[in-house]
């Protein structure tokens, strides 16, 4: 498993770069005050293939895998418009449908979902079930005389669902053999009757509109599940791994756009006649705030080479921590920039502020740290559980 970009990723790098500082921070932050996603940058982004850059090629992907697709996020993450949606629609959705889907959803949803013109949402989230996946009360039921799936229960904080054709549902079926419940996937349509979303106002300022949704009886056709009925969490973790792979990669571009931000700033800024940076009290915490940044990014690159190869169970170990250490280094980068700026640090000018914000979500989605914590204490360390 190689710890240092090929050449091929080198590249890749490099091109995402030059398109998010074609745009920059300016662009997404008027996105964001506008109230609208980041329309322009996502189009563009699609018609190059790095929105599909993980999906299979003969269903108009790129080929690669969920290290391709992480890098696209972390680079543009660090040129200041990193896209969210990038997290749900092709690493989320797009792999499960591809390692699952049946051949009519694959045809139906990942060339739009690799080209952009057809967004997917995800619906995990509970307001009684919190980080326990486990109990999640959402759930399916087969109508006897049609072969329907009836879905009713809520979920919380689900990304961008006014602007996705469609969500991916979390929802649970009675296993006949044993009556137990099981996690299953469904595709549901934004117009579907029954089917209600509700905007939650955020403190947050993000491109991406959070919302609840309530599912009253909603009808879905046989073909709206996704895999096997009998999969259960192998097909839900197929989604949540690359979940935290990618939030990892948000937050170290996030990480390193403040950083570099605080680092111009104290290279430039005089004070005493003497460049601030030159001061160890303002330049070691930045130096500690870069190398916390990179060790993350190994564990990142670490967990989407073990997901590619399909080990699973590395990947979700290593998935975890990657995405433990990103947004510790992540929350620590954006504070040491605001204050190594000062003042500075909170005005709209360097784009800083609204980061701290934004920061601290990586700390609690999509698990928290402390579930992260119990993860590895328990699987990896052999502790017994504490719940």
């Amino acid at each position: 498993m190689p710890v240092i970009d090929s050449e091929e990723h080198k590249a890749l790098r490099a091109a995402v770069s030059a398109l998010g500082h074609k745009y920059g921070r300016e662009y997404f932050t008027r996105t964001v005050e506008e109230g609208r996603p980041a329309t322009e940058l996502w189009a563009e982004a699609a018609e190059l293939g790095y929105l599909g850059v993980n999906l299979p090629e003969q269903h108009g992907g790129g080929g690669g895998g969920i290290v391709e697709l992480s890098i696209v996020l972390e680079e543009l993450g660090a040129a200041g418009c990193p896209l969210l949606l990038m997290v749900v629609s092709p690493a989320i959705c797009g792999t499960v449908i591809a390692r699952f889907g049946t051949e009519e959803q694959k045809r139906d949803w990942l060339p739009a979902l690799a080209d952009g013109t057809r967004i997917m949402a995800f619906g995990i989230t509970e307001p009684d079930a919190g980080s326990n996946s486990h109990r999640i009360t959402t759930t399916a039921r087969r109508d006897p005389a049609t072969g329907d799936w009836l879905l009713t229960g809520r979920k919380v904080f689900v990304s961008g669902v006014d602007i996705a054709d469609a969500t991916l549902v979390v929802g649970r079926t009675e296993d006949a053999r044993t009556g137990r419940l099981k996690p299953c996937l469904f595709i549901v349509p934004r117009d579907t009757p029954g089917f209600e979303r509700r905007k939650i106002d955020m403190e947050l300022h993000a491109a991406e509109k959070q919302f609840e949704l309530t599912l009253d009886d909603v009808r879905l056709p046989a073909g709206a599940l996704v895999g096997d009925e009998d999969a259960g969490l192998l097909q839900l973790f197929a989604g949540l791994n690359p979940e935290r792979v990618m939030t990892a990669a948000f937050a170290i571009g996030m990480g390193r756009f403040a950083l570099s931000r605080a680092v111009e700033y104290a290279r430039d800024r005089t004070v005493w006649k003497a460049p601030i940076g030159s001061h160890q009290a303002i330049a070691h915490p930045l130096a500690q705030a870069h190398i916390d940044l990179e060790l993350a990014r190994l564990m990142t690159q670490k967990a989407a080479h073990l997901y590619d190869a399909g080990d699973d169970t590395g990947a979700g170990e290593a998935a975890n921590m990657a995405k433990y250490a990103a947004a510790e280094a992540c929350v620590k980068a954006v504070d040491q920039a605001v204050h190594t700026l000062g003042g500075n640090g909170l005005t709209r000018e360097f784009g800083l502020a609204s980061l701290i914000t934004a920061a601290r979500v990586s700390r609690i989605a999509p698990v928290s740290r402390e579930m992260i914590l119990n993860y590895v204490s328990h699987q990896t360390l052999g502790l017994p559980k504490s719940y």
